[in-house]
């Protein structure tokens, strides 16, 4: 980002250590959970699975959100919560009912094709937002960093493997959306 659009302190950072400064956790991986528990799972997936569901009049259920599991979750010491890679009791316990296969194969996840690699039509769709001229007046994103990513457009990934060149395209196809 040009400079004019970055702001001198961390409100994420702060958020967060505002939230881990709170004396109702005792260790640090409770005080992650707790911030998970009471913030970020309420607005986000949990949300949307009530909207998607409600959307379509359909009753859904969130087993593993159950006020019980999740009290009994809580209570268990962090050793545990960890172990086996995370989820370790759960893992254990599944064991009798489900294929270990199932239980210990790899994390898998259902993303947009474009998120990952961009080609064709979507990489065309980036190139003429980012390079529109309200996108150029705004001048949010120095050019010369955009440029380095549409000369390599799968070549720059964040640290949890999302394309950079996607996540500013983006947030600039928003603006644009917008009128802002």
């Amino acid at each position: 980002m040009n400079p004019e659009y970055r702001v001198e302190k961390d409100v994420s950072r702060a958020f967060a250590e505002k939230y881990f400064n709170r004396p109702d956790a005792d260790t640090p991986l409770d005080r992650a959970l707790k911030l998970d528990t009471e913030v970020m799972l309420v607005d986000d997936p949990v949300k949307r699975v009530d909207n998607m569901t409600m959307a379509w009049s359909l009753e859904a259920r969130v087993p593993f959100l159950d006020h019980e599991l999740v009290e009994l979750a809580a209570a268990c010491p962090p050793e545990l919560k960890l172990a086996q890679g995370g989820k370790g009791v759960l893992k254990e316990a599944s064991r009798r009912v489900i294929p270990s296969e199932v239980i210990d194969r790899s994390k898998g996840y259902f993303p947009v094709p474009a998120l990952k690699h961009l080609e064709g039509p979507y990489l065309d769709l980036v190139k003429s937002a980012l390079h529109a001229p309200v996108a150029k007046e705004r001048g949010i994103f120095r050019e010369e960093y955009v440029e380095r990513l549409l000369a390599e457009p799968n070549g720059h990934f964040t640290r949890l493997g999302s394309n950079k060149l996607w996540q500013i395209a983006l947030l600039e196809l928003w603006l644009q959306e917008q009128g802002v």
